[in-house]
């Protein structure tokens, strides 16, 4: 599976972004997807997942009410709108893929490139 982010920019504080995540196959719908995101000189970190089907979704509790993953399985796309984006959250961001739905990175089998995210204060 090749995943392909998309969306990161500029913002301004209080601002909103949304990233989408393009998967290269049909199996897209067998795979939980997920958000990470990495600081500069900060460890990679759990944004976001997704079950398969769509019906389950986790946070980390830095977004959680801000942040939503959603999942098009039709269009092998995942989605991250992010609202009221504030400097804390200023990262590249990843998408992955993986069998089951978890915060840790190495639960993740495809990793896309990273689309990077900027909020100015």
């Amino acid at each position: 599976v090749q995943l392909q982010a998309s969306g990161g920019g500029l913002v301004q504080a209080g601002g909103s972004l949304r990233l989408s995540c393009a998967a290269s196959r049909r199996a897209f719908s067998r795979y939980t997807m997920a958000w990470f995101r990495q600081a500069p000189g900060k460890e990679r970190e759990f944004v976001a997942a997704i079950s398969w089907s769509g019906e389950s979704t986790y946070y980390a509790d830095s977004v959680n009410g801000r942040f939503t993953i959603s999942r098009d399985n039709a269009n092998n796309t995942v989605s991250l709108q992010m609202n009221r984006l504030n400097y804390e959250d200023t990262a590249v961001y990843f998408c992955a893929a993986g069998r089951r739905s978890s915060a840790y990175d190495d639960e993740y089998v495809y990793w896309g490139q990273g689309t990077q995210v900027t909020v100015s204060s």
